[in-house]
């Protein structure tokens, strides 16, 4: 039985992988996250891999506050890109494979045609940069790995936009939603399936590694998926368009950052879900 560790186990993926998990016997899991071990901590995070006989490590952890990085690069840089080589180096010391989940923020957004995975990166923000880094050093210290960048992502755990959307919706009358910043929404349960069903693959067939998009199918602005959201939990407050300049934000979001999924389509055989079927069931799953 194939042991699978899975760092970041609170957060929005390690949770829908935790509860996918359960279709999965024929693997042991082991999710962690920081209470129990610290990525930072390569001593730690070597010992766990041999104790446990670690075959995969999927990295969910990261720094994610997009905002705060800007003032807080140091740590973010210590999560994002530090705890990365750590990770790798922990890996390729027991030879396991590790399937890292990376960003769209390491683009610049000012494409017109969805990236693909040999693109220029220039991210914008200090977290684009931190995780930019962390793709770089990951594929200097570990042969064997997958890097998958996403975007958008949301799900009925923790905090995100869907869940933000659906509570302002019934506090307030109306709300502005930027609309000229385009991309994909990402239901963290069908990435999580992805990344299983990339482990199953890499068992059946071959692990092959090297840096993928992942987001569902489609394309939206923010605006039109807070229209969806409301659309779909039959909420009355009123959506209006606002210009990315009448929201100031500390960070730079990218302005374009559809992700091009032809290649871990291909590659791995997946068949990805439209953003708005993949909402609809994710709200149908908070309704429950």
């Amino acid at each position: 039985m194939k042991t699978i560790l899975i760092t970041g186990a609170n957060g929005q993926l390690g949770n829908s992988l935790r509860l996918l998990s359960e279709q999965y016997p024929h693997y042991r899991f082991l999710f962690t996250d920081v209470e129990v071990l610290d990525i930072c901590d390569k001593e730690a995070l070597l010992n766990c891999m041999e104790a446990y006989e670690v075959d995969y490590v999927v990295n969910c952890a990261a720094y994610t506050a997009v905002d705060k990085a800007e003032d807080e690069e140091v740590l973010c840089l210590t999560i994002n890109r530090d705890a990365v080589r750590n990770l790798g180096e922990a890996a390729s010391a027991v030879k396991a494979k590790v399937i890292h989940i990376s960003t769209d923020y390491v683009f610049d957004g000012t494409n017109s045609i969805p990236y693909v995975e040999s693109d220029y990166t220039c991210p914008m923000s200090a977290y684009g940069r931190s995780k930019h880094e962390g793709e770089l050093i990951l594929k200097a210290v570990c042969p064997n790995a997958v890097i998958i960048r996403t975007s958008w992502l949301y799900s009925e755990f923790g905090n995100n936009f869907v869940k933000t959307m659906l509570r302002l919706g019934k506090e307030r009358d109306k709300l502005n939603v930027v609309f000229d910043q385009i991309g994909a929404p990402t239901y963290s349960g069908d990435l999580a399936s992805a990344i299983l069903s990339v482990i199953d693959y890499s068992e059946k067939k071959e692990f092959i590694r090297g840096i993928y998009h992942y987001s569902n199918e489609g394309v939206c602005s923010w605006y039109d998926f807070a229209l969806k959201i409301m659309e779909l939990k039959r909420l009355s407050c009123n959506i209006s368009p606002v210009d990315t300049k009448d929201y100031p934000t500390r960070a730079v979001r990218p302005q374009y950052s559809v992700l091009n999924k032809g290649k871990i389509k291909k590659k791995y055989g997946l068949t990805i879900p439209h953003w708005e079927e993949s909402l609809r069931r994710m709200i149908a799953r908070l309704n429950d």
